[in-house]
């Protein structure tokens, strides 16, 4: 393939399974290192802070800064800073969204806010559902981190923060602006922190649903990886129900190093 401008890498399913890496990972960012192709690892995940994202791949093996990873909570709060600079914001979120909303100069506040901003909270309420339906009927703008319906964790899977989206959804007549993949602003959002634009992009993840309906939404070179959720004997399948086709397809990471002439 022609050479990269910048990569944009999944995490969870592409470079590690829950707390495990997937091998060739750890070879992979040090190729590209070495090549000195830019890269940022994009996540749906709106909890963690970048710096909590880096610490969780340098503990499996993984080199990372912070300043390499691309959050949910950090496009959103992006997104809502462009459209109004200093705009006061409900948060529904965790840590991650906080940080994010704070760096990027908005006003946390429940006192009128103009922006609900939804990520994953697992201290959601039925009060916290009120309040956001209350403002959203008010008139404030509602910002969804990432549409996932369910958030795999040690214990099984739980609710993600798109099911809590829907729950809001329902409880205010709105539907929220998505911001993480499989929509178009997070991707957009990595390639322009990577100082090129979206089809000068290439991204890399395991799940058609999400990273490759990123990608292809935005205008991407998109790469299929069968390392996570999607593999040889569910492909076809899978392409069939997410209605989107990568570019290129690599069995696993060493495959994808090859692709990418490192």
């Amino acid at each position: 393939m022609a050479p990269v401008r910048g990569l944009l890498i999944d995490l969870d399913g592409t470079l590690y399974q829950g707390g495990t890496i997937i091998a060739g990972a750890d070879a992979l960012i040090r190729k590209l290192r070495r090549a000195g192709i830019p890269f940022l690892f994009v996540t749906n995940n709106s909890s963690r802070t970048p710096e909590d994202v880096a610490v969780h791949l340098r503990e499996m093996g993984i080199e990372a800064q912070a300043e390499e990873v691309c959050t949910s909570s950090q496009a959103a709060a992006r997104y809502i800073s462009e459209e109004s600079p200093g705009a006061r914001v409900a948060i529904l979120g965790e840590e991650g969204l906080r940080s994010a909303c704070k760096e990027a100069g908005l006003e946390i506040t429940e006192d009128e806010p103009q922006y609900v901003v939804q990520g994953i909270d697992r201290s959601f309420t039925y009060e916290s559902l009120a309040r956001a339906s209350r403002w959203i009927q008010a008139g404030a703008g509602f910002i969804l981190t990432n549409p996932d319906l369910m958030l795999p964790t040690d214990g099984g899977i739980m609710p993600g923060a798109g099911t809590l989206g829907a729950a809001i959804e329902a409880a205010s007549g709105v539907k929220p602006v998505v911001i993480g993949k499989p929509n178009r602003p997070l991707v957009a959002y990595a390639a322009e922190r990577l100082g090129i634009r979206p089809e000068e992009g290439v991204m890399v993840g395991d799940n058609l649903r999400t990273d490759i309906a990123a990608g292809v939404h935005a205008g991407c070179t998109s790469i299929l990886v069968l390392t996570g959720i999607t593999n040889s004997s569910n492909l076809e399948r899978y392409q069939e129900e997410a209605g989107v086709k990568p570019d290129y397809i690599c069995s696993d990471l060493e495959e994808l190093a090859v692709l990418l002439n490192l």
